[in-house]
């Protein structure tokens, strides 16, 4: 009697558990300045020349990328005006903008997969922005590590 509910007890057991898996598809997060920070909502487009906008936000902070193509390739920042990233914060104090361009921060986004038939991208990125504001009492540098952008939804403009 006892193997017999002993063996109740293992199968209720088996059974009972439940697996929750949750996808972060799609997803764009990284860490900036050494604190995690993932977006609520992604897109990303692709013109009619190629040229690939990604964008990240959250309630009050949007990350733009610009790069020259979405096909897979490593695009470094800072080295001209094609290549490009800028990140906007609005709060009560107003607005902050930090951005990469000819000769102004540094950095890279690298497209690992562009899904012409699913329609979405993937990569990572990291980068160094400065802030336009020379008056700002804000930090001069805005840095963005370890950053991961997954099967962002895709559409032409």
């Amino acid at each position: 009697m006892k193997k017999y509910f002993l063996l109740l007890v293992v199968l209720f057991g088996l059974s009972s558990c439940e697996e929750d898996i949750k996808f972060n598809n799609p997803s764009f997060q990284g860490l900036k300045d050494n604190i995690f920070w993932r977006a609520v909502q992604t897109k990303a487009t692709v013109q009619a020349s190629g040229v690939l906008n990604i964008d990240a936000y959250t309630g009050n902070e949007v990350v733009h990328f610009v790069t020259g193509n979405a096909l897979p390739n490593t695009y470094i920042l800072g080295t001209g005006v094609v290549n490009k990233v800028s990140y906007v914060k609005t709060d009560l104090t107003g607005v902050l903008t930090y951005e990469t361009g000819l000769d102004m921060g540094d950095g890279q986004i690298i497209v690992t997969e562009y899904d012409q038939v699913n329609k979405t991208i993937s990569g990572n990125f990291k980068f160094n922005a400065k802030n336009t504001d020379a008056n700002s009492l804000d930090d001069a540098t805005l840095n963005f590590q370890q950053g991961i952008f997954y099967k962002i939804p895709v559409t032409a403009k």
